[in-house]
This record gives C-alpha cells, structure tokens and sequence, in this order.
C-alpha cells in the first residue's frame, strides 16, 4: 500500500506540474510533441484521433518524473513543423508562463488541497501561542507562560507555528535558543532556553516542554485563511531551509530523495487521511519552489535565460544555453544519486 501511495502521491504532483507547462503550450500555439509521465522506457502511448492534436500522451516505466517535449526548446532542426509553433518564436512573456506555470500549478494543487483539509477536517490555528507546558522542562522553569505569543526564534521573526518548529527542528548539542515573547498583557520579553536531550528508541531528540494551541475553525471562510496561512507558511519554510543549507546549518545529509519520500510516505499513511494529503501540499509547493530556483535544467534555470534575453535585448546562443543546461542536469543527477545513498543508509542502518 506504501508503494501505491508513493506512486499515486508523486504522480499526481507532476502530471499536475507537467499539465502547467502543456496547457499553456497549447494555448500559445507551441507545437507538444509528448506530454509523458514517468521516466524511461514507454509502456503506453497514444495520439488523438483530432487530426489538430498531434501530441503522444504517454506513460513510462520509473513512476517518479515526467516531462513535456516541445517544438523549439531546444536546438532543433524539424522541419515538420511551423516556425510559428516553435517556442522559442513566440513572445518573452509566453514562454515565461509557459516555464513558470509547471511550478504555478502545484502552488495552485497545494492550496486547494489545504482549503480542502479546512473544510473538512477542520481549520487548524495557526497563531504562534504557546498552549500547554510540561512540567520539568525547560520552558516551564524559565519562565515561560501558556498563552505567551512567539515574535522571534533566535532573532528571526515568527508569523506561524510552523515557523517555530523549522527553528526549533535544527537545534544543535548544547545550543541556547533565544525567544522573544509577547505577554498576554501586553509586555515583550526575552528568554534564553536550553533544550533537554532524550533518547527514546536509539533516536535522540531535544525537548522544551511545549505544545501549541490544538483548535480548529469550521465555515467557508476559515479553511480560505487556513490555506493562505498555511501556503505561506510552506513558501517560508523552503526559503528558510535553502538559507540553513547555504549557511551550512544544515547539511546535505538531512535532504531527501525519492528513496527517503517512500519511507516519509509510509509513516504518513498510518496517521490518516489529513495527513497524507498535508504531505502532498508540502511536496507539491517542494517540487515548485525547487523548479523556480535559477539552477541550470530547473524551469527557473530557463526562466534566467529569459530574463537575461529581455535585459540584452537578444537570445542567448541557443548551444551555450544548452550546454549550460546539459552541465546542471548532470550535476543534479550526481547530487540525486548522493541523497539516494543516505536516505538507503538511514534506511538500513
């Protein structure tokens, strides 16, 4: 059932992703040879019998990936087809929302799916309250007090739970962690909290002692804010990890691959429903945020090259771009490997 789930889970996420580019190819005129799902080799593929579309639509055997294929993006010769239907003819501004909305779309799926959750299974407040505290730890003895609002984690502005817990998640052996907080009176205060180490199954932890306010909202309107929240607060979370990881806060033995989503995905299935679908938003703003970063391959990668073209005024040599492409992908594919390695070491050992 694991395998399904991830199967199901990954291939929603890019058939959305994919249908983002496809869909704004076709509106522009952009001729689509191939709309695929999966890598490798094709196990099914067929064309419509509309004589005006001639796009394969396919799936093929790896389930992780998926791709379109377009006339004019890249160096081409075809003479099959127009000149009018190659994308690199038409306008800058189409074919930036034709990169752009692979990504648009799974921002568009993970909000949906996050208004969804709200409607009916409740929507969770996201406020930064402190809502209960343990006794013996570490929040209690410093003086910390239930109803006490976050404002900042180590100097870092706090809008959200979430925001919170992405601080407190990479605490490090013998790290003193600053809050600054807003008394319900009114009073802002500063406190220096060292957490407590624990082991509980040969897997160390740090603890403070704290839990937040576990309330939900029903209605129409609380599920829309709950979404906004909650989207924003995703959008936070992968620029705060981008910046720890540029820092070197975070190593790259903490990122996952395909290999460490199975494993993620099998814990998420036994907690229910609301939490395999909270996975897919977070994976789906992921994959998003991952493709608009401007890395060589990524749809923001090209998008660069767009922005460069604008600025100079002409295209960048289609070869140098190409090339430049063809480096990053094999860069992504040495570093895919690496993290594939670690997630089967954690696996395993």
């Amino acid at each position: 059932m694991t395998l399904i789930y991830f199967i199901l889970i990954l291939g929603i996420i890019v058939l959305v992703h994919e249908f983002g580019h496809f869909i704004f190819a076709k509106m522009f005129g952009v001729h689509v040879y191939e709309f695929s799902i999966g890598m490798g080799p094709k196990i099914w593929g067929k064309k419509r019998k509309n004589k005006k579309d001639e796009t394969e639509y396919c799936i093929r055997a790896i389930p992780i990936g998926g791709f379109v294929s377009l006339a004019g993006e890249e160096i081409d010769d075809d003479k099959k087809v127009p000149k009018d239907k190659k994308m690199y003819n038409k306008p800058i501004w189409q074919r930036f929302l034709i990169m752009f909305f692979g990504a648009g779309n799974n921002f568009i799926l993970a909000f949906l799916i996050l208004f969804l959750c709200g409607i009916f299974f409740g929507s969770p407040n996201m406020d930064p309250v402190v809502g209960k505290l343990t006794e013996g730890y570490p929040m209690v003895e410093s003086g910390i007090e239930e109803g006490d609002k976050f404002l900042k984690v180590n100097g870092n502005k706090i809008s959200t739970i979430d925001d919170v817990r992405i601080y407190l998640s990479v605490v490090k052996p013998g790290d003193t962690i600053t809050f600054e907080m807003k008394k319900e009176s009114g009073k802002v205060v500063t406190y220096e909290v060292a957490p407590v180490k624990e082991v509980v199954d040969e897997v160390t932890t740090y603890r403070y002692g704290i839990e937040f306010i576990n309330e939900t909202e029903k209605g129409f309107f609380a599920p829309i804010k709950y979404a906004f929240e909650k989207t924003g607060a995703l959008f936070k979370q992968m620029f705060i990890t981008l910046k720890l990881l540029f820092t070197g806060q975070v190593g790259m033995d903490n990122l996952s691959g395909p290999v460490g989503i199975y494993s993620i995905v099998g814990q998420t299935r036994s907690a229910g429903i609301e939490s395999v679908l909270q996975l897919v938003a977070l994976l789906s703003i992921n994959v998003g945020f991952i493709n608009l970063l401007p890395f060589p391959a990524f749809d923001g990668g090209r998008i660069l090259f767009l922005i460069i073209e604008k600025i100079k005024g002409s295209p960048v040599n289609p070869k140098v771009e190409n090339i430049f492409h063809s480096i990053g992908f094999v860069l992504l594919l040495l570093l895919l490997l690496y993290i594939t390695f670690n997630d089967i070491v954690r696996m395993f050992f």
